[in-house]
């Protein structure tokens, strides 16, 4: 392949629609807006949810709940299979589990789940612990630590 001979896939690249350039073009004239009416004038159009006066379903639908996203604690979670890639006997830590990339972002904590199998005696220190995970660390020989 010589650099004269590359071209763009097929359908990767549209030539752009000309409108209102002539008859011919077959956009011209009302440039494909039809005839009359509020879509077919300058800046015309109506706001995303309006329904033409009519009470929007936005309004009409009651408003139920209440979410806590602003001041909810999140959590990192890991499971307990991933700490398998640790040596017997290892103190992990939330820095460890960044350094080592299990835990990419901490949040606010690091919750430690029960889900899959520790094969390894660890000392798991995390800000949250399930109750499943702390029955297999301490059956694997480890020990657990809230930080």
């Amino acid at each position: 392949m010589k650099l004269h001979e590359l071209q763009s896939a097929e359908g990767s690249r549209q030539t752009r629609k000309r409108v209102g350039r002539g008859i011919g073009s077959g956009m011209g004239k009302t440039s494909t807006r039809g005839h009359k009416g509020q879509w077919a004038r300058s800046g015309g159009g109506v706001r995303p949810g309006f329904e033409g006066g009519q009470n929007p379903l936005l309004r009409r639908v009651p408003k139920r709940g209440f979410n806590n996203e602003r001041f909810a604690i999140k959590f990192a979670i890991v499971n307990l299979d991933e700490l398998n890639a640790f040596a017997a006997g290892t103190e992990v830590t939330p820095e460890l589990l960044k350094e080592s990339g299990i835990v990419k972002n901490p949040l606010d904590g690091i919750k430690i789940l029960g889900n899959g199998e520790l094969k390894v005696g660890l000392t798991v220190k995390a800000n949250k612990f399930s109750q499943s995970a702390v029955e297999k660390i301490q059956a694997a020989g480890g020990k657990t630590e809230v930080i």
